[in-house]
């Protein structure tokens, strides 16, 4: 498992590298849960980390504008993100969730192949009329995306598995490895679950929350990243 840490600013990005994380995930927890961060602090973060770690950005909780959403992970891509993470909030049945992710795939990979595209979906997707979690796999896997991730869309203090069951986040994660597909689990996670996280074995575990002290609007803390690390490993 590979731990994700998800800074706002640069003084966040170095606190989570001196932590230990292994990849930086940037967002703006102002605009959501997967909030869309600016141009300018990419640059500035994949400046820092550049040859340490990957570099993931949110692109936002997008609605179903698959236009907005290519410029979007387009910008991302060219400001130096490896990994381009589309929130699929808006998006209501499995026919958008692939129109959105192919043209997001097409805006990316036109401009570095290499880059990947990650697929987010929502634990608490039923109180907020998103697309099940669960059909992100196929999608994925018609559209081209590499990741899928599951979080939380309403950060009021539930976590993931209070909406998906063990079993539930099992066939999430065996279902995307079928089809060749990364996973990660975020959503508001605490230490008291990184022993079911240590059961389930995705391939990345998504935090901000966690490492800010339990305050998300908080700062990240290296020495809560460095604790977390060494939980999991």
């Amino acid at each position: 498992m590979r731990l994700l840490v998800s800074p706002m600013n640069i003084n966040e990005a170095r606190s989570a590298l001196l932590g230990g994380a292994d990849i930086i995930d940037i967002k703006n927890p102002k605009e959501g849960s997967l909030g869309a961060n600016f141009p300018w602090i990419i640059r500035q973060i994949a400046d820092l980390a550049r040859g340490k770690v990957s570099i993931s950005a949110t692109i936002g909780d997008l609605d179903y504008k698959p236009g907005t959403a290519s410029l979007a992970a387009l910008g991302a891509a060219f400001s130096g993100a490896d990994y381009i993470k589309a929130g699929l909030l808006g998006i209501k049945t499995a026919n958008q969730a692939e129109d959105i992710l192919a043209n997001i795939v097409k805006s990316v990979k036109e401009f570095d192949p290499k880059k990947k595209v990650v697929a987010a979906a929502y634990s608490d997707f039923q109180r907020v009329g998103s697309i099940s979690p669960m059909l992100l796999p196929k999608a994925a896997n018609k559209t081209g995306a590499e990741l899928v991730m599951v979080d939380t869309a309403i950060k009021d203090g539930r976590s993931t598995f209070e909406f998906m069951s063990q079993s539930d986040l099992n066939d999430f994660i065996s279902s995307a490895h079928i089809y060749g597909e990364e996973v990660a689990i975020a959503g508001t996670i605490g230490f008291q679950h990184l022993e079911l996280l240590k059961n389930l074995q995705p391939d990345i575990i998504g935090v901000r929350g966690i490492v800010c002290g339990g305050d998300r609007q908080s700062s990240i803390k290296t020495e809560l990243v460095r604790m977390l690390k060494n939980s999991l490993f």
